[in-house]
């Protein structure tokens, strides 16, 4: 097995959703001794938006892009290789303002490239990324599971099934910030939801 563990907070070690991920890959390396893991940590080493320059990059054919553009591509390409290369996908993604972290984005942006990680058929869109688990610790302040009012669900459903992932289980510590007990039950919560996708 290999694991693929992105942290997106910006609070990089001290982030609770980096907790949580980090939970998820031990309990995942304790039944699979031999796992490789590969960390990604997009705070220690955040990837590039998709901007103008990086569109006009990755719309030249390979043969007549720049130094520059060849470069920026190279990125991508990087990103694209770990989840390819993983069988298991651990994402620590912390709630902000209703959202996802602009650093997870930049990174779904970058692992979704057409004719590579999915395709468009006939008869619609294909994911290329099948046959993964994706694990999703999910961090919140406050509580939002099953409400209107949690987008990252939806939106993290959406893309991950887009690319093939539809092995997709979601791990959530909610109430962090809401008194110890609360936090405490949060975490309590979190290892529950694990064990059941993990039995």
């Amino acid at each position: 097995m290999n694991i693929l563990q992105i942290n997106a907070s910006a609070r990089r070690e001290a982030a609770n959703s980096t907790r949580i991920a980090n939970s998820i890959v031990a309990r995942l390396r304790s039944a699979n001794p031999q796992a490789g893991l590969t960390v990604r940590d997009l705070a220690v080493t955040p990837h590039p938006v998709l901007d103008e320059a990086a569109l006009a990059a990755l719309f030249t054919p390979a043969d007549k892009r720049t130094a520059d553009q060849a470069a920026r591509v190279a990125l991508d390409d990087a990103l694209i290789a770990e989840i390819q290369a993983a069988d298991a996908i651990v994402l620590g993604v912390p709630m902000y303002n209703f959202g996802v972290p602009v650093q997870l984005k930049n990174w779904i942006d970058a692992i979704a490239r057409n004719g590579v990680t999915f395709r468009y058929t006939e008869q619609g869109p294909e994911g290329l990324l099948k046959g993964k688990t994706v694990y999703v610790a999910l961090a919140r302040g406050g509580r939002y599971r099953g409400t209107e009012a949690d987008s990252q669900v939806p939106y993290l459903k959406t893309v991950l099934g887009f690319l093939g992932m539809t092995d997709v289980h979601f791990i959530y510590a909610e109430g962090l910030n809401m008194g110890a007990e609360a936090a405490e039950q949060g975490f309590a919560q979190a290892e529950a939801d694990l064990a059941a996708a993990l039995a």
